[in-house]
């Protein structure tokens, strides 16, 4: 009973973890919006804290591999708490002395410490307990993590972008400044706050969560001929072009979209989305003359709850339909809503651009699995690739803000359309090609 009750608390740990690191990850798209305003940046310049979070994806995935390998899942966890403890401590700096620098550097800092943690819980949350249970497990932790992107944005909104505009002409006053680093400050001191008490709470379940758990294998080698592994594979190499562009994508839409609703060309200039229900309810009050940059904020929730209803739809779609047609159909719907916004535009435009989330829900465990399942490299060498391959979310958000500096926000989401136009092509490939592994639902949170 007692051994049962240890496995059942280390278990909700876990799940919280799950939970945190969503929550963090999607305040992302806030936090874009509000640099932007707070140090009078170019749609570029305010990418680059996605790029600085993003970017520890391909600079620590396989290197987390090897040091959980090393150190087992729990003390690896403890680790990454650590790391985003010490990253919220930069981030609070950060917000006091008003530096962007320093901001970048907090964001990586925390995202390498996700990126371990992601690495390690994932496996650990299907190992506590039962074996028969692991996979409802890991979806019922997974769930936790895609509450956590929905609530991100409406919070961040709220805490980063009160009286924040950045429309041109727009100006922030001093004393909206500070009181956007003022909710910075908080959000990410109130963060630190739950990681050090999921650091305590780790500490304290270590000895037994670590005898809970079944053991992790070790990696199959050095990290060098994983890679090298990796880039035999022609399928390995096409489904870490289709993971890059797929989180590309995402990121892209995500991080530009308050920007993107709050713009004349959308919704700057309309108090239609205030007439919806949930919505306008979520979004507040309208302001004078329509949607301005907090209520846009608050919108991007949609975004990812998009993602997680399509999430749970999508379990019972994949139950009934072959994985390589409801790709090719949910890339090309989703291709078709971003062609749609760049040739129409208006107030429909916001509405199409935010059920887009809808159909980004299956792509990446899909993707995954039908890459693991066609790739002639090892399991460790193309998981490890398509991890790194989520480094996507740094480069592509860096091209949609320079196309929105040249041409607009409408404009910009031609680049996402690109992507899913590929997705759409691996699929179909995906369908034709002959599966060299069968392999089960991807131990991978996204």
């Amino acid at each position: 009973m007692e051994r049962k009750a240890s496995i059942g608390a280390a278990f909700a740990a876990v799940t919280t973890l799950f939970f945190a690191w969503g929550f963090i990850t999607s305040l992302i798209d806030p936090l874009v919006a509000a640099v932007k305003g707070i140090f009078t940046l170019s749609n570029t310049e305010a990418q680059l804290s996605a790029f600085a979070f993003f970017i520890a994806y391909g600079v620590v995935s396989f290197p987390a591999a090897a040091l959980i390998a090393k150190l087992r899942a729990v003390p690896s966890i403890l680790l990454a708490l650590a790391m985003m403890a010490l990253a919220c401590l930069i981030m609070l700096v950060a917000a006091n002395l008003a530096t962007y620098p320093l901001v970048l550097l907090g964001l990586f800092v925390l995202a390498s410490g996700i990126t371990i943690l992601q690495v390690a819980a994932n496996p650990l949350a299907a190992a506590l307990g039962d074996p028969k249970g692991s996979h409802f497990r890991l979806t019922f932790s997974q769930t936790f993590n895609s509450l956590g992107t929905f609530i991100g944005p409406f919070i961040g909104a709220s805490l980063f972008l009160k009286g924040v505009e950045v429309k041109q002409g727009a100006v922030v006053t001093p004393a909206i400044r500070a009181g956007a680093l003022a909710g910075i400050d908080r959000a990410y001191f109130w963060i630190a706050a739950l990681i050090v008490l999921l650091l305590l709470v780790f500490f304290w379940w270590s000895r037994r969560t670590v005898s809970a758990a079944a053991p992790q294998p070790a990696p199959a080698g050095h990290i060098g001929h994983l890679v090298s592994d990796a880039l035999t594979s022609r399928w390995a190499l096409f489904g870490g072009l289709a993971i890059f562009l797929y989180v590309g994508a995402e990121v892209s839409i995500g991080s530009q979209m308050a920007l993107f609703l709050n713009s004349d060309a959308v919704w700057g200039l309309s108090d239609s989305p205030f007439h919806v229900p949930l919505l306008g309810h979520a979004m507040g009050q309208p302001s004078a003359g329509g949607v301005n940059l907090e209520a846009a904020g608050k919108a991007v929730a949609f975004y990812w709850g998009g993602a997680m209803v399509g999430r749970a739809i999508g379990t019972g779609l994949l139950a009934k339909l072959d994985a390589t047609r409801l790709l090719a159909l949910f890339a090309a719907i989703a291709c078709a809503m971003c062609l749609y916004v760049v040739a129409v535009g208006g107030v429909s435009a916001g509405f199409v651009a935010l059920a887009i989330g809808l159909f980004n829900s299956i792509m990446f465990p899909v993707i995954f699995t039908l890459t693991l399942e066609r790739s002639s490299a090892s399991e460790e060498a193309t998981s490890g690739f398509l991890c790194t391959a989520i480094i996507g979310g740094a480069f592509l958000p860096l091209l949609v803000g320079h196309v929105a500096d040249a041409a607009g926000y409408v404009e910009a989401l031609i680049v996402p359309a690109a992507c899913y136009a590929v997705l759409f092509a691996f699929a179909i490939a995906a369908g034709r090609a002959k599966i060299v592994h069968e392999h089960e639902e991807p131990t991978i949170a996204h």
